[in-house]
């Protein structure tokens, strides 16, 4: 129930403190800065993601790697983000998600610099595996904590966030190998990935450091444990709202769970309550995984393959390609997302990609000034309006269709199914694009099709719908509140 304006909060149940961050009347204080320090370590994903994309060509002519091997060092961080995100998930509803956001930054510390330093094919792809175990664990947790330190009205935009912070750090790999292409030697070009991938030691270790100083467990995850007095104190410091609590202290909660446990909360994704908003984020995010990492992700390969550039043009494209038309797209995404949901940017940024990617394969192999130009407009427009629609909002979706309880299971799937689709992806992409070429763009654009029509299917929008009071007993919002409407 609302306090009159002025006096103390009261708090007597986890839905009160939902209702107090929701309303916004929980606002300032270190909120702002947890949000932002959530999204530094989604730049840390994307940048560790990105650093090695430029000298996988290198890394297989310098270890003389077979194809098989080759594809294992690109699909070895994925395997390694399926399997965080999975076990991560489940952990982050059970341990809390500071603790787990803590101690995954370990993970991109001593990985990154085993990579930097790896003598051969064993140690690299080991590494990057251990890489992609904090990755899967971090995404997750650091997009429940935008949602849950935000309120209810800038929930979408907040978490959509993550998208243009993706392509910034993406941007940034190929920045930092820019001017090492000018200080080290030619003959040691060969080398420029060690270096990239070494950096991401540095701003890993900023962020773990921050992130001790500030950050702070989530209070609604506190207050579904049954620890309410705890709740009031991460208020207190993070918001700088002092609450009452008008209940005894409750015991939190100990789990003590099996493996059926375990396979039950991830069994409630499929409940009927929650079955089509699963299936549809699961889609939205395979989907778009699958055409970024053909296309956004391989765009120093495509640039030098198809395009038949230079070195030096396969840093400057995706430097270009990330920084001007990925994060304006996503900064777009995100000024539209409470005004026009998760659905419908998925489906106009879908559209728009399958008539780029018919249009690149239409193009073909660019012979001259202008058609070379063409296809480098095209590509622009696919990075733009991935990262406006698709690129942010299976994610998004995941992240805000589960209440607090499992909004870490949720999200851990939702992340597991977009690393099923970029192992896929990496794993066809180079043999396609061998056999097919150019007509490679083609096959890609089965993609958004698939999103397209899952997306017809299911009009289910989770922007502005308060999913917490479910868990309080509530009736289920209507799946449709901003699907044919504006807000």
């Amino acid at each position: 129930m609302a306090e009159p304006p002025g006096t103390t909060p009261v708090i007597r149940s986890q839905q009160d403190v939902n209702d107090l961050i929701n309303s916004g009347r929980a606002k300032g204080g270190k909120s702002g800065a947890i949000t932002f320090i959530a999204l530094g370590g989604i730049f840390i994903d994307a940048y560790d993601f990105s650093s090695i994309a430029f000298g996988l060509k290198d890394i297989t002519e310098s270890f003389q790697l077979t194809a098989f091997e080759e594809g294992a060092v690109a699909a070895s961080i994925m395997i390694g983000a399926l399997l965080g995100a999975l076990v991560g998930g489940y952990l982050v509803d059970r341990l809390g998600r500071y603790k787990l956001f803590m101690a995954d930054m370990l993970f991109f510390v001593v990985a990154a610099i085993a990579c930097a330093v790896a003598p051969n094919f064993e140690t690299l792809t080991g590494a990057r595996l251990l890489m992609g175990i904090g990755i899967g664990i971090d995404f997750p947790v650091a997009l429940a904590f935008i949602a849950e330190f935000n309120a209810l009205r800038g929930k979408g935009s907040k978490v959509s966030l993550w998208q243009p912070m993706w392509y910034l750090a993406t941007g940034s790999a190929f920045l930092v190998l820019l001017p090492l292409y000018f200080l080290i030697p030619e003959d040691s070009h060969d080398q420029l990935w060690r270096w990239a991938v070494g950096f991401g030691a540095v701003p890993a270790l900023a962020v773990m450091l921050v992130r001790h100083k500030y950050m702070d467990e989530s209070p609604s995850w506190a207050a579904s444990q049954g620890d309410l007095h705890r709740a009031a104190g991460i208020l207190r410091r993070s918001y700088g709202i002092d609450v009452r609590v008008e209940q005894p202290q409750q015991q939190a909660r100990q789990d003590r769970r099996g493996l059926g446990d375990v396979l039950a909360e991830f069994g409630r994704l499929f409940s009927p309550r929650y079955r089509a908003r699963t299936i549809l984020a699961a889609t939205v995010s395979f989907c778009q995984s699958i055409q970024y990492y053909a296309v956004g992700f391989a765009l120093p390969v495509i640039i030098s393959g198809f395009l038949h550039q230079d070195r030096l043009t396969s840093i400057l494209g995706p430097l270009v390609f990330n920084l001007v038309f990925g994060v304006l797209g996503g900064l777009l995404g995100v000024r539209l997302a409470n005004r026009l949901g998760s659905w419908k940017l998925s489906a106009s940024g879908f559209a728009i990609c399958l008539v780029a990617l018919v249009c690149l394969g239409l193009l073909g192999t660019p012979e001259g000034t202008w058609p070379l130009a063409l296809s480098g407009l095209l590509l622009g427009v696919f990075v733009f309006f991935h990262s406006y629609g698709p690129g942010a909002q299976g994610m998004t979706m995941a992240t805000l269709s589960y209440p607090t309880s499992l909004r870490g299971v949720g999200g851990g799937f939702g992340q597991a199914v977009l690393r099923v689709g970029s192992m896929l992806s990496l794993l066809w992409f180079p043999t396609l694009s061998a056999s097919l070429g150019t007509g490679v763009y083609f096959a890609v654009a089965a993609a958004p099709v698939l999103g397209l029509i899952v997306l017809a299917l299911i009009r289910w929008e989770p922007v502005g719908v308060d999913v917490d009071a479910e868990d309080a007993g509530e009736p289920a919002p209507a799946p449709n509140h901003l699907i044919g409407k504006e807000k």
